[in-house]
């Protein structure tokens, strides 16, 4: 059975969920305040609307994930889904600068961005320098949630004999180096009830797409000789796509590991039905994908890259900034102005009011 939160009521007078409950506490001003980082520019009302839009998707998602958390009796996911929901609840800002902390966590869409953000200024410079880049999609079967864990752990080490593979035929002289980026998600079908991890590669050449493509499914197929061929892999589901834009292709590669919004039928997303958001496979991709390395490069390093240290700084004068739920933005604690001025359109709203499905399947 589906539960929504706040069905039928605008986010500004949003009904708090069980998590929520307690937890409002009136912000102590404080006289001083150490912030750390470049900081971000204030005066910059996209960058504002877009961080205020982060902010109320993760925090609706995330209540929905700490009642689950709470259900399972589990303390220790249910505060880290805590630390995400606290997560730039607390802004400072100093001469034009607006500061915070971060969780870091994989399941905050702002913490996401920003690492998203600095993985693509990395790699870019490079990439953009490969004749021929191609896309690559490497796929397994579908499993159920008691396998998921396994079967990531399994693609991840069959990804690495693939590449061990390869290195060793290149250092031998009879193969070509292969090199690329890639990173880990997983899709969920609400249809089948399953889950389907995958990887997503960016390579610098076709040859090298298709020697991927090869050896995935050799290291894939079953030993059984009377087994069906490709029994856990099909050569059809496996992907390879030469890349006409670059920055995209970077975005669709570097990804949270699971996609919040889910459409109902994921063969047919042109079907005209609204996604919804699957509160208990997201804390099952979640689980399965704690502790390991989502996103990758294999067969080359990174320039060395001298990062300069911003110094810590004591703060005497500053305005401080608490995040209101119901509002959807930040306020100033002794002004009363709102920061961001961000309106969530119809669309979001009727997503985050009507679409959050809390089901156990």
């Amino acid at each position: 059975m589906q539960r929504n939160n706040s069905i039928g009521k605008p986010l500004d007078k949003r009904i708090y969920t069980l998590a929520l409950s307690g937890t409002q506490k009136k912000p102590k001003i404080a006289k001083t305040t150490i912030v750390s980082g470049n900081g971000s520019d204030i005066t910059n009302a996209d960058f504002l609307c877009r961080k205020a839009k982060r902010k109320l998707v993760t925090s609706t998602v995330i209540l929905s994930l700490i009642d689950l958390a709470k259900e399972q009796g589990d303390k220790e996911k249910e505060q880290a889904y805590w630390n995400t929901y606290h997560c730039q609840s607390k802004l400072v800002s100093n001469n034009g600068k607006l500061y915070g902390n971060y969780c870091k966590n994989r399941f905050c869409s702002t913490c996401c961005a920003n690492r998203k953000a600095d993985l693509i200024n990395k790699y870019y410079p490079i990439i953009k320098e490969w004749d021929e880049p191609h896309f690559v999609t490497l796929t397994f079967k579908s499993t159920k949630e008691s396998e998921l864990k396994r079967h990531i752990n399994g693609i991840k080490k069959n990804f690495t004999r693939v590449l061990n593979r390869c290195k060793k035929r290149h250092q031998r002289g009879k193969g070509i180096k292969v090199m690329g980026i890639k990173s880990l998600e997983c899709n969920f079908n609400p249809k089948t009830k399953t889950y389907n991890p995958h990887f997503h590669i960016i390579v610098p050449n076709k040859a090298t797409a298709q020697l991927l493509k090869k050896e995935w499914l050799i290291q894939n197929r079953p030993t059984d000789p009377k087994a069906y061929k490709y029994k856990y892999v099909s050569p059809k589901a496996q992907d390879i796509k030469k890349i006409e834009d670059l920055d995209h292709q970077l975005v669709e590669v570097i990804k949270y590991g699971a996609k919040i919004f889910t459409e109902p039928d994921v063969k047919n997303k042109k079907s005209g039905v609204a996604p919804f958001v699957y509160i208990k496979a997201l804390d099952t991709i979640y689980t399965a994908m704690k502790g390991k390395k989502l996103f990758d490069s294999f067969g080359f390093n990174l320039p060395q890259q001298n990062k300069e240290e911003v110094p810590a700084q004591l703060l005497s004068e500053f305005n401080q900034w608490y995040y209101d739920i119901e509002l959807n933005d930040w306020i100033d604690t002794e002004t009363g102005e709102i920061l961001a001025n961000f309106t969530p359109t119809v669309g979001l709203e009727f997503l985050l009011n009507q679409q959050i499905n809390n089901s156990s399947f």
